[in-house]
């Protein structure tokens, strides 16, 4: 039997390639201009914050942030998912922070939040939490913990879009959050991403730290001021205030942008359809169907051995090729980041060996694409094919 099944499908569609044509026709700027302040005004208004920043990806995005909390509050400990993309730890490490780690919780695969109020120390500057494939990884617990002890909570949503905690949207809730538009995500703009903040001390150096650090991307009259009489002899319009970078994007990621948010809200209704059916049809004496769906929008379906059994899993995988269905190993991110040559280099000897519940992910967890024209009949035929595997 084959499916045919590739992680993603139709996430650019025609409606969104004749509104880019259309736009081509016209005799318009190209970089950054009106529509990325029309795109970043309309999804401030559907996440529910004050602002936000449009920038080339979501591995952008992450670093900019992690580099305005590092020039507005200084340098320490941010704690850090075992279970998240390379460029949340990369931006840490990049900007000269210690990460710290924490194990999952397996039914969210979010961060375990007694382990991240457990590791809260002087040093700590920020947590810096993952919503993993479309979960929500929040408690009130959590929230009202950290904003007992001052801390900044930073959400990654790159992979959950339109997801909720108490009715509120994650990435609304705080200090800062991250977006991602790549193709493979619950909205695209080809590549491209998003910071979101309430906080206009932190908008402002988000601006600049996008554009090469200059002081004439900031929307302030006051701060624009403030360097022009610092540094009377600087050109005004070429005044850095900080060691920035040029992550901008496009009017044409913009204008795609534009169009995929008119759907976004609808499709999701569709991906969360399709993963209740997906676990529903799930054995669940093989595989693990408990997870914490309260919120959730989810672009893929976890697929996640319940026993550490090798030989089990090794078929799993066998029947999900011979049946072309693409999915990927791990999860997000490729399963334990401790495990990375690229992190192994900054711990000490065995430091994964630590995480066991991620590493229980690492091993024997996927996810499969879930994408709103996924027909019922054929997820159920996935969960047959699935639950017939001894």
């Amino acid at each position: 039997m084959k499916l045919n099944w590739p992680l993603m499908e139709n996430n650019i569609v025609r409606e969104d390639l004749n509104k880019l044509i259309e736009f081509l026709k016209g005799d318009n700027i190209l970089t950054q201009s009106k529509n990325v302040i029309e795109f970043e005004k309309e999804w401030s208004e559907w996440l529910g914050v004050k602002y936000s920043v449009f920038v080339n990806s979501g591995a952008s995005a992450n670093i900019i942030t992690i580099a305005a909390l590092r020039h507005l509050y200084g340098g320490g400990e941010i704690i850090v998912p075992a279970l998240t993309w390379v460029s949340d730890i990369s931006s840490v490490l990049l900007n000269g922070f210690k990460p710290v780690f924490v194990d999952i919780n397996p039914r969210n695969l979010a961060m375990d939040e007694e382990q991240v109020l457990c590791k809260i120390g002087k040093s700590t500057r920020a947590v810096f939490l993952t919503h993993v494939l479309g979960f929500n990884g929040l408690s009130r617990r959590l929230i009202d913990e950290l904003e007992k002890r001052n801390i900044p909570l930073i959400e990654d949503v790159c992979e959950s879009h339109g997801a909720t905690f108490q009715n509120r949207k994650l990435g609304s809730i705080g200090m800062i959050s991250n977006f991602s538009f790549y193709y493979a995500h619950h909205m695209s703009t080809i590549e491209g991403g998003m910071v979101c903040t309430n906080d206009e001390k932190l908008y402002q150096v988000l601006r600049m730290l996008r554009s090469h650090g200059m002081v004439r991307e900031s929307t302030s009259k006051e701060i624009k001021q403030e360097y022009m009489d610092k540094n009377p002899e600087l050109n005004p319009d070429f005044i850095f205030a900080y060691p920035g970078y040029n992550v901008r994007s496009t009017e044409l990621n913009a204008v795609i942008g534009r169009n995929q948010l008119k759907r976004l809200d609808d499709n999701n209704k569709k991906r969360v359809k399709n993963f209740r059916l997906f676990l529903d049809n799930l054995d669940s004496s093989k595989y693990r169907t408990d997870f914490d769906t309260e919120g959730s929008v989810n672009y893929a379906f976890t697929l996640v051995l319940k026993e550490a059994n090798n030989e089990f899993c090794q078929r799993v995988m066998k029947a999900l090729v011979d049946a072309n269905v693409e999915f990927r190993r791990g999860t997000s991110g490729g399963g334990n980041q401790l495990r990375q040559p690229y992190l192994r280099q900054y711990l000490s000897e065995n430091e994964y060996t630590k995480y066991p519940k991620v590493d229980h992910i690492h091993f024997y967890g996927f996810y499969i694409g879930n994408y709103p024209g996924l027909p019922e009949q054929k997820i159920l035929e996935l969960c047959n094919m699935l639950n017939s595997i001894e």
